[in-house]
């Protein structure tokens, strides 16, 4: 703490000459002036400073004032963290957190299915591993029916495997390719794909191709006959925020109340600039202190805990944008429709088999009650979906599991039981169905047979959900934006109003999305899990024939990504 005098007499100057330039006459209410501030500040540097953790105070007491000059002058009233006593500091941030945190299970129990975020190390490494990837045409050349197939398993792999560690270090790749002794960067190896992993699970609208390679390459290497030639298993453990500060003996960080301050998402809403600021301002400092709490005498450093957070943060803000197109669709639903019969046509949902593509005969009561069990069920997939990705990949990679090449009818796929992945999503549909008074259609889920093979295409199925709804909800979102005078008049000629052709969109998504349709032939149509899923795919897929299509261009729809 030498430093600690030049700090006060930098910091000192820099807030006179800062403060002192403010106009009293210009205190807008409720705040304090350059000269109030001044003076708190120098009762600040009156204290005893004696001990290191008051120094510690003092330091981010000049911390907080520099950094509140710097930014806007939003919010300028800084909360009373200068005091000398720690009793202030628990006051100020044990409190619940009311709009961040979006689930209902502890922190501890949730980071054992966060994935980590990438240091910046490694997301070289994951270029490269994706580069590697990209170029590669492995699930093309390896899933053919042949007696060779072992040996093309092991040629394609090598290459993959050469590729990888020769973008990581010429020199190690070079003598690999020319001694062929893979297993003496089996840790060098593994920890590359480890990293993709990581990166496709903490963001599932990425590398989805490339993951599906990576998938089947690290599936191929858990057969008996490739790993006795290969000596070494290429599939190392995730890392995951639990793991992560398990190793470094601070999983007491997730029990800290502060921790739901420092993680949570910041949503801006209808909230003005300084009250977001000012949020801002607080989960920093909480990330902060946390930082400094728990890397004090730790095997974390402050860079490490902040990167724990972190990577809280990013799943929250990523499961909240994934089930709110769901929340918006269940909130239309219930304003636009009722569960009692309707004295219009217009406002009914009936659907009867045969007509415009239907494969389910509801009246309009039973048809409400599927719809919104449907959208309930998929947003409590969407609650648990990083789980439920961590699952199906440890059944992907299970060598208890082997898979089987079959023709489903679309194609060769990779036959596969998913134990895991099937218990966890039948008790999804468990909670769901303790939530809805009545259960419409059928609840199997299909998984390991020929209409869903595998685990990897059964969580990729309902990784889609948001690019569904997401676009469909931002439509909808736009019609009440309109204020171009000739679509206001085509809107008005062609629906009636803006609410009316709002409706429309509805009323024709909640019957023909959900309508059982969508499946090569009658037997694999229908009510069950997978099926509700498919029949929005195939609603989408129609939306160009659909009366409201020209309207979606108008407002900037592009298209759906499914």
């Amino acid at each position: 703490f030498s430093i600690v005098p030049f700090l006060l007499w930098r910091g000192g100057w820099f807030v006179w000459s800062v403060m002192d330039s403010d106009d009293p006459q210009k205190n807008l209410a409720g705040e304090e002036n350059g000269e109030q501030r001044n003076d708190r500040f120098y009762k600040v540097l009156e204290k005893d400073w004696d001990s290191e953790d008051d120094r510690e105070k003092l330091l981010d007491a000049i911390l907080v004032i520099l950094r509140e000059l710097r930014g806007d002058d939003a919010s300028k009233r800084v909360p009373e963290i200068l005091a000398a006593d720690a009793e202030v500091d628990a006051e100020m941030f044990d409190h619940e957190d009311d709009e961040g945190s979006m689930f209902d299970a502890d922190f501890e129990e949730r980071s054992k299915y966060i994935p980590l975020r990438l240091s910046p190390r490694e997301r070289k490494v994951q270029r490269l591993v994706d580069n590697c990837l990209k170029v590669s045409e492995y699930t093309d050349r390896v899933d053919q029916i042949s007696n060779k197939r072992v040996h093309t398993v092991m040629k394609n792999s090598y290459a993959l495997m050469s590729g990888v560690i020769a973008g990581i270090s010429f020199n190690t790749g070079r003598e690999l390719v020319n001694s062929r002794d893979f297993a003496a960067q089996k840790e060098l190896i593994a920890a590359g794909f480890e990293i993709s992993r990581r990166y496709h699970l903490g963001n599932p609208e990425l590398l989805r191709g490339n993951y599906a390679k990576l998938v089947h390459m690290l599936q191929d290497t858990m057969l008996p006959e490739v790993r006795e030639q290969l000596n070494f298993s290429c599939v190392s453990e995730l890392v995951t925020v639990h793991h992560f500060l398990k190793q470094r003996n601070i999983l007491a960080i997730l029990q800290d109340p502060l921790t739901a301050t420092a993680t949570k998402e910041i949503i801006p809403g209808r909230k003005s600039r300084p009250e977001i600021n000012a949020e801002i301002r607080e989960k920093e400092r909480g990330v902060e202190r946390l930082a400094r709490k728990y890397g004090r005498g730790s095997e974390a450093t402050d860079d490490e805990i902040r990167t724990a957070l972190y990577s809280i943060g990013d799943n929250n803000a990523f499961l909240r944008t994934s089930r709110d197109p769901c929340d918006e669709m269940i909130a239309y639903l219930t304003k636009y429709f009722s569960d009692e019969e309707p004295l219009r046509v217009s406002d009914s949902l009936a659907i009867m088999s045969g007509r415009g593509g239907a494969r389910l005969t509801h009246d309009h009561r039973r048809q409400y009650e599927y719809v919104l069990q449907t959208l309930w069920l998929w947003r409590e997939v969407l609650h648990d979906l990083c789980k439920l990705m961590i699952v199906a990949e440890r059944d992907l990679l299970n060598p208890n599991e082997p898979y089987v090449l079959r023709n489903t009818g679309q194609g060769i796929h990779r036959l596969q039981r998913a134990p895991r992945l099937k218990r966890e999503m039948e008790l999804v549909v468990k909670r769901v169905r303790k939530r809805v008074p009545n259960w419409v259609g059928s609840d199997v889920v299909h998984l390991g047979d020929h209409n869903v093979p595998n685990a990897l295409m059964f969580i990729e199925k309902y990784a889609h959900i948001p690019r569904i709804l997401l676009p469909l909800t931002t439509a909808l979102r736009q019609m009440d934006k309109i204020e171009d005078q000739a679509i206001l008049k085509y809107v008005e000629d062609a629906f009636g109003s803006v609410e009316n052709a709002k409706k429309e969109v509805l009323r024709d998504f909640y019957r023909h999305a959900f309508d059982g349709s969508g499946a090569d032939n009658f037997f694999d149509a229908g009510s069950c899990i997978d099926g509700r899923l498919t029949s929005a795919w195939h609603w989408c897929n129609g939306l160009e024939k659909k009366s409201f299509y020209h309207l979606f261009k108008l407002i900037g729809f592009v298209s759906f990504d499914s």
